[in-house]
């Protein structure tokens, strides 16, 4: 990476896990700011405007989702969760309350790297525009323009939930989208918990889409939170 390489910052009460990223990303090209505690942090992210945040939540002086509600009302940086914390409702709440992603530790570096790649892409993506005019893999063509799906040249036909829950996947491509969120955006606040609803258009899309949940090529099942939108250059395939 050249001189404007993306800057990463790391806030996380663990010394050995600060020593373990700083290496890790050092060594992939990205500019590393370090920190230890919640206000040590927020100061670095208003000071420093990094690329992408990876945030612990037990912090000493403050919790991390407080940290990210605050983080969210002047920034829209992509936020990584990092946590010992493997509950659903942990994972969940994060998301819910503007995390891009979450990571349990310990966790691999090669994973969590794959997924910083993700987020600073669709941060690219999303600098220009939130919702791209049209997804083109070579093989599954998505204009949202038209609101037209085609696989290989071929026409899908997809119902408006269908499409709308593909839309909303695709919006935040390489991210995972809850539940909750898939739930509330397209069919409303009030089936935030029916989410029968959603297993069952998801398993009509794959099929329409022929992708198979073993091993996707575009929507993927983060068990118990919600799904993710696969990139078409193999990202956590």
């Amino acid at each position: 990476m050249s001189a404007a390489a993306p800057r990463v910052l790391v806030i996380d009460d663990e010394a050995q896990i600060r020593r373990f990223l700083d290496i890790g990303l050092r060594a992939e090209g990205y500019h590393v700011l370090l920190a230890a505690t919640a206000a040590e942090g927020l100061a670095l992210a208003a000071t420093q405007s990094p690329d992408l945040v990876v945030l612990d939540l037990g912090l000493p002086d403050r919790e991390g989702h407080e940290v990210l509600a605050e983080l969210r009302q002047w920034s829209n940086v992509p936020v990584l969760m990092l946590s010992v914390r493997d509950a659903e409702k942990e994972k969940v709440r994060a998301l819910d309350h503007g995390a891009n992603d979450y990571v349990t530790k310990p966790f691999g570096i090669q994973e969590l790297m794959a997924r910083l790649r993700a987020l600073l892409r669709t941060r690219v993506v999303a600098g220009a525009d939130d919702t791209p005019a049209r997804y083109d893999d070579g093989h599954l063509v998505v204009d949202q323009l038209r609101r037209e799906v085609s696989l290989d040249g071929e026409p899908v036909a997809l119902t408006r939930k269908e499409y709308a829950v593909l839309a909303l996947l695709l919006r935040h491509a390489g991210r995972v989208v809850s539940q909750q969120q898939l739930l509330r955006d397209v069919w409303g606040a009030s089936h935030v918990q029916d989410t029968h609803y959603l297993r069952i258009v998801i398993g009509r899309l794959r099929q329409k889409l022929g992708d198979d949940p073993a091993a996707p090529q575009w929507l993927k099942t983060e068990p118990g939170v919600g799904y993710r939108f696969l990139e078409s250059d193999g990202d956590a395939r």
